[in-house]
């Protein structure tokens, strides 16, 4: 009996998993290869090849190497059968993106380890304002700063400042510890009542969502008010 060649599938015609954008999006990147990842970047084949089989002819056009791949221009990635000039520019650029990525040194994230840390770091962006601003700090678990917000603005005499949005942020961030910190324009470091009260909200929100209150600051003329190192927190 004769057995018939099987036509090739349709990437269409593939199951979802095995499809390169459906596929990263069910399993992450680091599920695909690299001829998938640079199959998306195609976006689709020819009529007889595939995107994927079209990608991994354009490894093989570069040794199957990521840095051999990334040495080829426009004009050679072109001479694949299938990748005209759009499909080679939008893989040369990922490629130089990837690159510069590399050649950037990483950012160091600060680390606090005292109030006088965080003072130094948020300082700057409330020191001599004509009105109250309400800044906050994340930290993760090696208490490094993974952002830094403000998070509200007012009048002379205060800022709204909801534990909402303070933990929302840091939720979304990962963050394990915040540092809160607003400045008084009058000169007066002593903390109100009602700056008493929102630390009492904020710790407690905290305990509750596993995001530690590590301090709240009150910056004015240069100087700090601690809430951790008062005993306050």
């Amino acid at each position: 009996m004769k057995i018939e060649d099987s036509k090739p599938l349709n990437i269409r015609e593939w199951s979802p998993e095995d499809r390169p954008r459906e596929k990263l999006l069910l399993k992450g990147t680091s599920a695909l290869s690299e001829a998938e990842l640079v199959a998306i970047l195609i976006g689709s084949g020819t009529t007889k090849t595939s995107a994927v089989d079209l990608a991994k002819k354009v490894f093989l056009l570069g040794k199957n190497n990521l840095n051999e791949l990334a040495r080829l221009s426009v004009k050679d990635l072109m001479k694949i059968k299938g990748i005209g000039e759009a499909k080679a520019i939008t893989i040369v650029a990922a490629l130089e993106l990837g690159r510069r990525r590399k050649a950037q040194d990483v950012e160091e994230k600060p680390k606090i380890s005292s109030s006088k840390d965080a003072f130094d770091l948020i300082q700057g962006d409330l020191m001599d304002l004509p009105h109250e601003e309400f800044w906050v700090l994340l930290l993760n678990r090696m208490h490094q700063v993974v952002k830094k917000k403000r998070i509200s603005e007012g009048g002379v005499t205060g800022t709204v400042a909801d534990p909402k949005i303070i933990y929302k942020l840091a939720l979304e961030d990962l963050a394990t510890g915040v540092i809160v910190a607003h400045n008084h324009p009058s000169g007066n470091l002593k903390p109100s009542q009602s700056d008493i009260d929102l630390t009492r909200k904020l710790k407690e929100a905290g305990k509750f969502l596993e995001v530690q209150l590590l301090d709240h600051l009150i910056i004015a003329n240069r100087n700090y008010f601690s809430f951790a190192d008062e005993g306050l927190i």
